[in-house]
């Protein structure tokens, strides 16, 4: 009997070492002290021994049956702290921090990109995206630019090693639009551009532009300054002092510059407008037949007009901001404003 209460103490603690859930735990209690466990099994047998033998495993059982459920209480704790720990790792704090944990704002020019692409989603314009590092067939060769124009030349494009250069528009992104839509359609492109220029308080080599193109039968320069008005008025909330002028775009014919009355200075002359009163808003025109024939638009029945404004400008107008390199710069107290 001692024999067969020793193999049953070893098989106990094999298993119980094994054991990693409270679960499993609880079967094995059952198991050796249920009421059909094995150590009641053996209590059974006690009846065959004589009354001496009787009384010494009445003894070794008992004292077994308190270090089995001490061992499973003790082991139960051991899980229930490895749990613990483990959900207080995956959930640590560091109560040493600030309560007033300063939190991030959303950039100017996120709020703004965001607001624009929303108004265009709501005209039926779609939104394209294309690659900053572009090649030169779209990004001049389809946009009717002269291979002797001077917006090729290195002190206006980056241009990169491998033949390739940084995006100087998002107008490619019209090219690679007509390469894969058939008209009628109307998108936007929206997204970061660079220009080998001197900084300064309107100018920057990086920034964003949105391009817009429309192309269906019988669209005219009406539909076009329609739609610009339209947009510059929801964009601003309020109407808009507009002018246009004649421009040159080798993309557009004809070409125009629409400029907007300072909204910082109300006309009377800033930094911003160079003291003139007018700020250089966007380009836009009739999209000129060479380009809509690159795209493979027949141009004997389709017509089409683009434009092309800058975010970092309109958030400037939006938010009374006199330099534009504040967008880059990461200084909190700009950003924080917003």
């Amino acid at each position: 009997m001692k024999e067969k209460l020793e193999q049953l103490k070893k098989d106990f603690y094999d298993k119980i070492e094994s054991i990693k859930e409270n679960s499993s735990l609880a079967d094995l209690k059952v198991q050796f002290l249920g009421k059909k466990g094995e150590l009641t099994s053996i209590l059974k047998g006690m009846k065959e021994l004589s009354e001496a033998a009787r009384k010494e495993i009445g003894q070794l059982t008992n004292a077994l049956k308190d270090e089995f459920e001490s061992a499973i209480k003790t082991r139960n704790e051991n899980i229930e702290r490895a749990a613990l720990n483990k959900r207080l790792e995956s959930e640590w704090i560091d109560i040493t921090w600030p309560e007033n944990e300063e939190r991030g704002t959303v950039h100017p020019l996120t709020i703004v990109r965001k607001e624009i692409e929303e108004l265009f989603i709501s005209m039926g314009f779609e939104i394209l995206d294309g690659p900053e590092m572009e090649d030169e067939e779209h990004n001049f060769n389809n946009l009717n630019i002269p291979a002797d124009h001077p917006a090729r030349d290195t002190q206006d494009t980056f241009w990169l090693s491998n033949g390739y250069l940084l995006r100087t528009q998002t107008s490619p992104v019209q090219i690679r639009g007509m390469e894969t839509r058939k008209p009628p359609f109307k998108f936007i492109a929206p997204g970061k551009v660079y220009r080998n220029e001197d900084i300064d308080a309107s100018h920057e080599h990086s920034f964003h532009q949105i391009e817009g193109m429309v192309v269906d039968e019988n669209i005219s320069v009406a539909d076009l300054i329609y739609t610009l008005k339209t947009v510059l008025s929801r964009i601003f909330g309020k109407e808009i002092e507009i002018r246009l002028r004649p421009g040159f775009f080798p993309f557009v014919e004809p070409g125009f510059e629409l400029d907007i009355k300072c909204l910082l200075c109300g006309g009377k002359g800033c930094s911003v407008c160079k003291q003139t009163g007018w700020v250089e808003y966007l380009g836009c025109g009739m999209v000129h037949p060479n380009v809509l024939r690159k795209g493979g638009i027949d141009t004997e029945k389709m017509s089409g007009f683009a434009f092309g404004l800058g975010l970092e400008r309109l958030a400037m107008m939006k938010y009374g901001i006199n330099d534009i390199r504040l967008f880059h710069s990461g200084d909190l107290r700009f950003l924080k404003q917003f």
